[in-house]
């Protein structure tokens, strides 16, 4: 069995939670004992371990959605000899689905987020946005499977294009390496990143955009206890306009509080590591999220996680054992910020309380999220599309 993965980000490039999950996806396959091989299509400069594409040059002065189509026609062209593809994110959705067309490989997608989900994309994006839902839309009617990252993902994907057998749509959940992300205690490198590291701290760790709510924690985080830090590490904003209204409200916030530290950049691992492990919470404040892969990463850190209870956070954030869940209603944006600030003190004055629900979502991480069996739910729903195109 040859599967050609097609994706838009791959390392060096990884920028978000579908970026890691492809990243560890492939290197789990790559180590099953007898497992399928696999060929690595990305956009973008070459790699040593991966077949890159970049934009196509008639179209690098073209809107950007118009471009990832443009690398994905090249992509299908380059997937000839496989007898499987499956495609990660809309960017590289049509890749799959015009490889299927033209050379019969089966086509499978994971869902990681869907475009229905995100409106406020509508405004940034005008026309790239209505093209991206196009390419998601016609991808998953015509794809042989869909994995969903989790169940709540699966309810939406089914809620979203109700057209789809829900026979064809999978849970196969997000994992974490537990090796990479595991405690580190080292307070030099906290202190080095501006952090005070015997202070308590809450850490967010994301993209600046709507879906991961920045700005309703920055609103909760004006009900902090004063002797409480708050750490942004956040970058990589959807648009100017994004940014500066994030820098804006950390200006506003530094000026009625000390303790308050952004971090403008992706943080290399080693950096990452010791700096989720110092954090007495980790919170997660999006407004939409298939699962969100950092719930993993900070609970396979040994910390405390308080996070919206949206998309598929619950099936990871065991409330009142691993962390705290918030509701969120769109409605009632201040109750929301109200309950980040209740849940993150709560846990900011109880250090034992909140290491001890540290400890819980460790041992959580190894017992239910590796790789290694993610990678063969993988391979089974692989198996089952060939088998069934037989």
């Amino acid at each position: 069995m040859r599967i050609g993965i097609v994706t838009r980000e791959w390392p060096p490039d990884v920028y978000g939670g579908a970026g890691v999950h492809v990243e560890h996806l492939v290197a789990a396959l790559r180590e099953l004992p007898d497992g399928p091989g696999i060929e690595v299509h990305t956009f973008g400069e070459p790699r040593s371990d991966a077949t890159a594409h970049p934009v196509p040059a008639g179209l690098r002065g073209a809107n950007g959605a118009l471009q990832a189509i443009g690398v994905d026609v090249e992509m299908a062209a380059a997937l000839g000899g496989v007898d499987l593809v499956h495609s990660h994110t809309w960017y590289a959705n049509t890749a799959g689905l015009l490889a299927s067309l033209v050379h019969g490989a089966p086509h499978v997608v994971t869902a990681h987020s869907l475009e229905p989900r995100r409106p406020w994309k509508a405004d940034q994006l005008g026309g790239g946005y209505r093209l991206s839902s196009w390419a998601e839309r016609t991808a998953y009617l015509a794809a042989d499977a869909v994995i969903a990252v989790s169940r709540g993902m699966r309810d939406d994907v089914l809620d979203a294009y109700p057209e789809l057998d829900p026979a064809r749509v999978h849970v196969v959940g997000n994992g974490v390496d537990a090796q990479a992300y595991r405690p580190v205690h080292d307070p030099d490198v906290v202190r080095s990143l501006g952090v005070d590291p015997d202070r308590p701290y809450a850490l967010f760790v994301g993209r600046i955009t709507r879906q991961k709510g920045v700005m309703h924690l920055l609103r909760a985080a004006e009900q902090l206890p004063a002797d409480a830090g708050l750490v942004l590490c956040a970058g990589a904003a959807d648009t100017p306009a994004e940014r500066q209204q994030v820098a804006d409200a950390v200006a506003e916030l530094q000026q009625r509080r000390s303790g308050v530290v952004w971090i403008e950049e992706m943080l290399p691992r080693e950096k990452l590591v010791p700096l989720i492990t110092g954090a007495t919470v980790f919170v997660v404040p999006s407004v939409y999220e298939p699962l969100g892969i950092v719930n993993l990463e900070a609970a396979a850190c040994g910390t405390a996680v308080v996070a919206s209870a949206v998309g598929g956070i619950p099936e990871v954030v065991a409330d009142g054992r691993t962390g705290l869940l918030v509701p969120y209603d769109a409605a009632d944006p201040g109750a929301f910020e109200d309950g980040l600030a209740a849940r993150m003190a709560e846990l900011l004055a109880d250090h034992d309380r909140a290491a001890g629900m540290g400890a819980a979502g460790r041992d959580r991480v190894l017992a239910e999220f590796g790789w290694a069996a993610i990678a063969e739910q993988t391979v089974a729903v692989y198996s089952a599309v060939l088998a069934a195109r037989a």
